[in-house]
């Protein structure tokens, strides 16, 4: 007789009107504390409206962990086979290889939790939207740590992007990474192609690195920068580079999550402590704290012309990432 099997079957999950198939509901995912699938699920399920905002009619790409995170990762660009049909995707080309990608595209929360079913833990959006992939309408500051800068040099690296972005009359969205660094989103019209925001993005780490000349670099390469050293990454604006998105779980044994903040708690925040066991109580208390990203729109026509200004003045042009 053969023995009885030791896989835990599937589950159906009602997602608003559709119902998600999750299958090996019990597979450890994350090795420290032990959450499983179902509850890597039961997550996202709780800050639904931060994740589905964060990833709206955006590009996304696919980190998987079929075995949990602690084995092997699956970057995926194409959308998995066997999608239900209320699965929508983009369209994305890629004329230097002769390539094109249909991305997934969430519209909806059980879009996510189809993703999580195929294995998915980390969501990377592009910054922009399907109506015009070409065109960003969100601009990127990707505060990232070399490996021996303290996460203090990130704190004040932080406060001096707000005092920047006040300046400028932006208003700037900051979350952690989910690792090492913090974000900070400005949402932006989508009239600019990727060099454009990159060039912007650039001008306006030049800045924070005169403010903090001892601990912030713009320098391109990494084996020019100091390893104590914050990057202020301005390269997270070109074509195809993507980073975690708000709400998005990270793939280590922690479970720790790319989390909203207010500007109030960046000087305290400790981004170890924000996961996926901590998080569905802080957004049930706060709610989404990007909630009015999309209603703060900055004219980035004030960056391009700050770098017209270093242009001017003699300031390198680095080149463009698929040139390294």
């Amino acid at each position: 007789m053969a023995p009885a099997s030791s896989k835990t079957p599937a589950v159906e999950i009602e997602v608003d009107d559709r119902v998600v198939r999750l299958s090996s509901p019990d597979r450890v995912y994350f090795s420290e504390r032990g959450e499983t699938k179902r509850d890597l699920l039961d997550y996202y399920l709780s800050v639904g409206p931060g994740i589905v905002r964060a990833l709206r009619e955006r590009p996304c790409m696919l980190h998987r962990f079929p075995k949990g995170v602690d084995g092997p990762k699956v970057h995926q660009k194409r959308l998995p086979a066997g999608a239900p049909p209320w699965v929508q995707t983009v369209r994305l080309h890629f004329p230097r290889y002769g390539l094109h990608a249909d991305e997934l595209c969430v519209t909806h929360l059980a879009d996510v939790a189809w993703a999580v079913q195929m294995s998915t833990v980390e969501f990377h959006p592009w910054n922009s939207r399907r109506a015009d992939t070409e065109k960003p309408d969100e601009w990127r500051i990707d505060l990232d740590p070399m490996p021996d800068c303290p996460f203090d040099t990130v704190r004040r690296a932080a406060a001096v992007t707000h005092e920047v972005l006040d300046e400028l009359g932006a208003v700037g969205w900051p979350k952690t990474s989910g690792g090492s660094g913090l974000h900070v989103y400005v949402r932006i019209d989508p009239q600019w192609g990727f060099s454009d925001v990159r060039r912007g993005a650039l001008a306006f780490a030049r800045e924070v690195e005169r403010r903090m000349p001892d601990d912030v670099t713009t320098t391109w390469w990494r084996k020019d920068r100091s390893p104590s050293d914050l990057f202020v990454d301005y390269n997270q604006n070109a074509r195809d580079h993507t980073i975690a998105a708000a709400y998005s779980v990270r793939g280590n044994a922690r479970g720790t999550v790319s989390a909203p903040l207010r500007w109030d708690e960046v000087a305290d925040v400790e981004p170890q402590d924000l996961t996926i066991a901590t998080m569905p109580a802080r957004f049930a208390e706060l709610g989404d704290l990007h909630e009015g990203i999309d209603d703060a729109v900055f004219d980035f026509s004030a960056l391009l012309e700050w770098a017209d200004r270093d242009e001017r003045e003699g300031a390198a042009v680095p080149p463009e990432p698929d040139a390294q």
